[in-house]
């Protein structure tokens, strides 16, 4: 499709589908005739996608994640396929430039954070590298909320991203399917034989959509499938005739309720059950719809691991295995042990998390009211795995206890983790440390019953997002310099390390990063009302609201920044803007709390005739890919801080790095791997090791550490006196109580004097300029390894044994 061509097609969907006229149309018109003109234009190679895949009838690999992040995917798409020039060219005499159109579409509401930006990133390489695969998800309504903020409180508003039509995705009615909850199990006569069978009680339609998944240079075009709850009877007619209308829309509410929101709260009963709910409608309409596609290639039930194979996005998707188990038993007359040999081989499970907390487990009356047939399956399951290991390790009763998928205290529960593991062929970590700690610590028992079973495949991003859409500046500058080889090839970013010493291309390197602070410096004040020098050093951290990704450090950090300036405000330290974006989960008090106390910090610091000519502070909010997308690029200094051992790898790290800021950080997650990349003199590293906080658990004591740091009790000093809440006295006590009479369960207070320590040798080295830009372009040039292509090489080299297209 040539310029003209192009254009005539945004056109006719104007006049065809919107009957308007080119003067008459919106922005939002045109946005999506321009999308859909692009999606014409990836169509053939989608359906050839599809079908070359069916022919080679080779394994495919199906990522079942509850989260995508995709961002947006016009300039994306545009992007991949090449034809920015084209689109450009197309719009550069219209009111609607490319520059406005790929800015004005909405992030899809599919994801809510790191999780589901990795998703999104490994179906941008699995198409990238032309290997079969398709992404499974969830549709839902509203996405997670959108952030706002009200007197430094957070507030979440609903996030109707659906409200305009979406351009990117195809509505499949013909490939709905049926998902049934409740009942109970009964034993019936099955051919003479005595077999249980699920009687439900409820039935729901699943409806796909799909949206198209462009490989770079467009020959692959892969396919997300998103699920969508419907009734499976709309409208009860008798009940409305009887004069109750509520009566009769009841069941198609209900029904939709299920993708009606991104992760209810599940702090109340209610949003357990929905949770639970969705997981399995999630599951039982995907392997519905991947069993069609084996056998409509024409395979049997014996090569089913040869042709597919199910990797497990965290423990979200786990009923994968329950539910492959009844339908290969209940509906195909299979024995246990000829379905759990294919069941155990054709999944995969990915563990994202190692806080107690995060590890989901389900209470087995909630489970057995949903899912009856499900839980016989899963006691069965863990009925034979025990008596495996008892035979092995005989009357080791502690060793049962923790491998069990049954939790027995403090309440009866179903253990998705556990059951994971024992149903995957193999289970992988997603950084060096996250995958020896869950070796050694968090599944210790399971890794010595299985040791061939676990893996680690370090997460990776996808430079085509994260460097060639979000920072254009910076990817001319090095596809000047060495080519464009690094687009699917990031190792090729070495090459930049021949100009580390080069002053010109040091210089030049150093404008683009100007050029990106000045945009961001713009949408701060547009966006928060507070003006910032470019000038500053860019300090960010951006990332969910957590307790163990300690936010608060940072906090801490500044409020002794502000002490010291008071204290000798002639003292010459480069000028700085603390930059922090990101969303707390809605039933989440400490981390809403901290949200709060950095607006109340900036408020003071901000207003400050004295510490503001030093420092600002600015909270954006609604953080999502698209804000990421302009912060990345600007960022001098990335705060990657949470205590080591608790995050599994991180991916904000990789993305930062990529586009220049040099880190700071513990030894945690795959911090330790960029540390290793970039050497020590390219990065500052604090805190306690993983296993120094493990030995020190014990005896950890927050008044010893505050009774030999004069400082750091200033700090917590402030906050108890009210300095940054003067309008609102106490309001921030919970926050103090935490670290100092409730144990400081995430150690902020061990690691902080060690924290300031290393924002002293950032002072000094950025104020030498070329030496900071000398570690910016290094880190650059180092960052290959974290490329979301060679994660996804590993797990088909390691895991799923693909075959490329």
């Amino acid at each position: 499709m040539n310029t003209t061509e192009f254009k005539e097609r945004i056109q006719y969907y104007l006049k065809d589908r919107l009957a308007t006229t080119d003067r008459e149309a919106t922005k939002q018109m045109k946005y999506f005739a321009l999308s859909l003109a692009v999606r014409d234009s990836l169509m053939d190679r989608w359906i050839e996608t599809s079908e070359e895949y069916s022919r080679a009838n080779t394994r495919e690999v199906y990522y079942l994640s509850l989260e995508f992040l995709i961002g947006r995917l016009l300039s994306n798409n545009v992007i991949n396929l090449g034809i920015e020039d084209m689109c450009r060219e197309a719009l550069k005499d219209e009111p609607y430039t490319w520059a406005t159109m790929r800015n004005f579409e909405e992030d899809a509401g599919l994801g809510n954070g790191g999780l589901g930006r990795l998703a999104a990133c490994y179906l941008d390489s699995l198409a990238t590298l032309s290997y079969p695969a398709i992404g499974y998800g969830l549709r839902y309504d509203y996405g997670i909320f959108r952030q706002a903020f009200v007197n430094g409180n957070q507030v979440e508003e609903p996030d109707n991203w659906l409200q305009q039509e979406y351009p990117w995705e195809i509505k499949h009615l013909e490939r709905e399917v049926f998902v049934q909850f409740g009942g109970e199990v009964r034993m019936q006569d099955v051919n003479g034989r005595q077999q249980w069978r699920w009687c439900p009680s409820e039935r729901v339609k699943g409806i796909p959509y799909d949206l198209p998944v462009v490989g770079f240079g467009g020959k692959t075009v892969n396919t997300l499938r998103l699920w969508s709850a419907a009734s499976d009877n709309d409208f009860n007619l008798a009940e409305f005739n009887r004069g109750s209308y509520l009566d009769a829309v009841q069941q198609k509410v209900l029904a939709e309720n299920l993708t009606k929101v991104l992760y209810p709260n599940d702090n109340v009963e209610q949003g357990k059950e929905l949770r639970l709910r969705q997981q399995y409608f999630f599951v039982a309409c995907t392997l519905r719809d991947i069993f069609r596609r084996h056998q409509a290639r024409g395979n049997r039930w014996e090569n089913l691991p040869e042709k597919v194979f199910i990797q497990m996005n965290d423990t979200h998707p786990t009923l994968v295995v329950p539910e492959m188990m009844r339908i290969l038993m209940d509906e195909e007359g299979m024995s246990w042990d000829r379905a759990w040999g294919i069941t155990c081989q054709c999944v995969g499970y990915t563990n994202h998390t190692v806080l107690p907390e995060a590890l989901e487990v389900w209470k087995t009356d909630l489970f057995g009211r949903l899912l009856p047939r499900h839980l016989q399956i899963v006691y069965e399951i863990n009925g034979r795995f025990l008596q495996s290991v008892s035979t092995r390790y005989a009357g080791d009763q502690a060793r049962l206890a923790n491998m069990s998928i049954i939790q027995e205290q403090p309440f009866k529960a179903v253990r998705m983790a556990n059951l994971a593991i024992i149903g995957s062929s193999k289970v992988n970590g997603v950084a060096k440390i996250h995958s020896d700690i869950l070796k050694h610590r968090i599944f210790k028992n399971f890794a010595e019953f299985w040791p061939d079973r676990f893996e680690n495949v370090t997460n990776g991003i996808t430079q085509r997002r994260w460097l060639l859409l979000a920072n254009p500046w910076l990817s001319a500058l090095i596809t000047e310099m060495i080519g464009a080889g690094w687009i699917t090839d990031l190792r090729k970013l070495r090459g930049l390390e021949a100009y580390a010493d080069d002053e010109a291309f040091l210089e030049r390197f150093a404008k683009v990063k100007r050029k990106n602070k000045d945009r961001l410096a713009t949408i701060i004040q547009k966006t928060t009302g507070t003006v910032v020098s470019a000038d500053s050093l860019f300090d960010v951290q951006i990332k969910r609201l957590h307790e163990y990704k300690r936010q608060l450090l940072l906090t801490l950090y500044i409020i002794y920044l502000y002490n010291k300036i008071l204290e000798h405000p002639e003292q010459e330290i480069p000028l700085r803007t603390f930059i922090f974006a990101g969303k707390a989960a809605p039933g989440y008090a400490n981390a809403k709390l901290i949200i709060r106390l950095i607006h109340g910090v900036a408020e003071v610091v901000n207003n400050h005739p004295d510490v503001s000519k030093k420092m600002r502070v600015v909270f954006l909010p609604d953080y999502r890919v698209s804000l990421a997308e302009q912060i990345i690029p600007a960022a001098d200094l990335s705060e990657q801080i949470s205590l080591a051992g608790m995050e599994a790898s991180g991916t904000g790290n990789m993305k930062l790095m990529l586009n220049g800021a040099v880190t700071i950080g513990t030894m945690d997650g795959a911090n330790v791997e960029i540390y290793h990349e970039v050497g020590k003199e390219n990065i500052f590293i604090f805190g306690m090791s993983a296993e120094e906080v493990a030995a020190r658990r014990g005896n950890y004591s927050p008044a010893n550490v505050l009774k030999e740091d004069a400082e750091l009790r200033r700090v917590l000093d402030c906050i108890s006196c009210n300095v940054f809440s003067s309008m609102s006295p106490g309001i921030f006590d919970p926050i103090v109580k935490t670290l100092v009479d409730f144990g400081d369960y995430y150690m902020l207070l061990a690691d902080f004097r060690s924290y300031v320590n290393a924002q002293e040798a950032v002072n000094v080295a950025y104020a030498n300029p070329r030496e900071w830009h000398r570690k910016a372009l290094l880190n650059v040039a180092r960052a290959g390894y974290f490329s979301s292509d060679r994660a996804i090489e590993e797990y088909s080299e390691r895991i799923w044994h693909l075959k490329k297209n």
